[in-house]
């Protein structure tokens, strides 16, 4: 261990107190995200309906996908949800760190963990969506092989990125 950080990697089921902290993550990612897009909510209320339904009920919503949270002893710092794979191409959503364990490796070790999971369950690529605005997660993606493909998405802003297996770091530890 690098001594990076002393965050842990798990993958749900989660059960109680976890499950509401999750919730709490998803509720900080989706508020911020509201935010940079010029739509700022005060709470899960104000979120769109989607949103809402993930927070409110993440077990449910996320039934069927890998969900892995980062803790920092017992509290969540982090979180990630890989998608079932359709045609063989798994998504990750959701990728948040909260913002007291940024710059530690949470993410690319959430994101390297994903990558891993995906291999092992035979997925062809793993993509996902991110805002142009986030240079430094469009970084740490580039970092750990995604590269940005044409757009699966028709909303405005959003860079859409891939990486297949073979272009892949499942490697959770830097170079």
């Amino acid at each position: 261990m690098s001594g990076r950080h002393e965050v842990v990697i798990l993958r749900w089921p989660a059960e109680g107190s976890l499950v509401d902290r999750f919730a709490d993550l998803l509720t900080a990612y989706h508020r911020q995200t509201q935010a940079e897009k010029g739509e700022a909510v005060a709470d899960v209320d104000g979120l769109p309906d989607h949103y809402r339904a993930e927070v409110l009920d993440p077990q449910s919503a996320f039934a069927a996908d890998v969900v892995l949270v980062a803790l920092s002893g017992e509290t969540p710092v982090g979180c990630l949800v890989l998608t079932v794979p359709v045609d063989g191409l798994a998504e990750i959503k959701r990728l948040w760190t909260d913002p007291a364990f940024r710059n530690r490796g949470v993410a690319a070790d959430l994101v390297s963990t994903a990558l891993a999971q995906s291999a092992e369950r035979g997925d062809v690529a793993v993509r996902l969506s991110v805002w142009r605005w986030r240079t430094g997660a469009i970084a740490l993606y580039e970092r750990l092989g995604f590269i940005v493909v044409e757009s699966w998405d028709e909303r405005d802003q959003l860079v859409c990125m891939e990486a297949r297996r073979s272009r892949c770091s499942v490697s959770s530890s830097p170079t």
